[in-house]
C-alpha cells in the first residue's frame, strides 16, 4: 500500500504567537504537510537558549483546522520546542522544524542572542532538519513577500533532501523579490556589539535604563560571510553547529597544563 502520510512540520518563533512573520511561514508550510505550531504567548526576542525552570508553563490552543494546530505557551522559544518534542508530539516523527520568520536579521554574532536561532538549534537536537528564518527588517509591518518566497524554496528543498540532523541560519535582505540576487551559502561573520545604557528617571525620581548598542563588523570586506551577503542583496544561508570547542588552542593548553 502506498504511504500517504503527510510530512509533519513544527514551527515556533520568538516574536510571539501574533507575529505576522509567524503566520506567513505557517501558510507556506501548510502547502507541504501537517503543521503544528507552539509559539510564545508574548515577544521573546533576545532570549537565546533560555528555558523556564522556576515558573509554571501554560499552554493554550489558539487555532485548530485540518492539518493545522496552533498553540501559545507562556515561556521562551526553547520552552516551546521542548514542549512540542517532549510532550505534545511525543512518539511522532517530525520531518522539518522551522523557527521564524523573525523580524530583524540574525546574522553574525546575533545568532548567540537570538531566540529564533536558539529555538532552531534546539529543534536540531531532536534529529530533524531545522531552519531559522529571519528578515532584515525590524518593522512589525515589514513586507514579507521575499521572505515567504525564499522560505518556500528552502522548506521544499530541505524537507526532501534527507539532511537530518541539520541546522540552517537563513537571513533574507529587505526588498522585493526581484531585488534579491539569489542565495549564498556563507559562514558567520566575525563582529561584536558594544552597548550603551541610557539612564532616565521615572516620575518618582528612581533611575531606570534603556539598552542600546552598535554592531562592529570585524571583516566588512570578506565576501564569504553572511553580513556581506545581506549587504549585497543575497539571502545568506549558514549551516550551524553547536560544538564551541576552540580546537586550535587545545595543544598549547595541554603543554601549559
Amino acid at each position: 500500500m502506498e504511504n500517504t502520510r503527510k510530512p509533519l512540520i513544527f514551527i515556533t518563533n520568538d516574536d510571539g504567537v501574533n507575529s505576522r512573520g509567524l503566520h506567513a511561514v505557517i501558510e507556506v508550510a501548510r502547502r507541504f504537510g501537517r503543521v503544528v505550531v507552539i509559539a510564545p504567548e508574548t515577544v521573546q526576542s533576545g532570549m537565546s537558549h533560555a528555558i523556564t525552570m522556576y515558573s509554571p508553563l501554560f499552554l493554550r490552543e489558539v487555532r485548530r483546522e485540518p492539518n493545522l494546530e496552533v498553540y501559545a505557551l507562556s515561556g521562551t522559544p526553547v520552552d516551546c520546542v521542548k514542549m512540542a518534542f517532549d510532550h505534545l508530539l511525543t512518539g511522532q516523527q517530525v520531518d522539518l522544524a522551522v523557527s521564524g520568520i523573525n523580524h530583524g536579521s540574525n546574522s553574525a554574532i546575533n545568532i548567540l542572542y537570538s531566540g529564533t536561532m536558539g529555538a532552531a538549534i534546539e529543534e536540531s537536537f531532536y534529529g530533524c532538519p531545522a531552519v531559522g528564518l529571519s528578515l532584515d527588517d525590524h518593522d512589525p509591518q515589514a513586507d514579507l513577500e521575499a521572505a515567504t518566497l525564499y522560505a518556500e524554496r528552502i522548506i521544499e528543498r530541505v524537507l526532501h533532501a534527507g539532511l537530518a540532523p541539520l541546522c540552517l541560519n537563513v537571513n533574507v535582505p529587505k526588498g522585493k523579490p526581484n531585488e534579491i540576487k539569489g542565495m549564498r551559502v556563507c559562514r558567520q561573520n566575525r563582529g561584536y556589539w558594544r552597548e550603551e545604557f541610557f539612564c532616565r528617571q521615572d516620575p518618582r525620581g528612581k533611575d531606570y535604563y534603556w539598552l542600546c548598542g552598535s554592531f562592529f563588523n570585524q571583516e566588512p570586506q570578506a565576501e564569504d560571510t553572511d553580513e556581506w551577503a545581506l549587504a549585497h542583496g543575497y539571502v545568506s544561508v549558514v549551516p550551524i553547529q553547536v560544538d564551541l570547542t576552540d580546537y586550535s588552542r587545545m595543544e598549547r593548553l595541554r603543554e601549559l597544563l
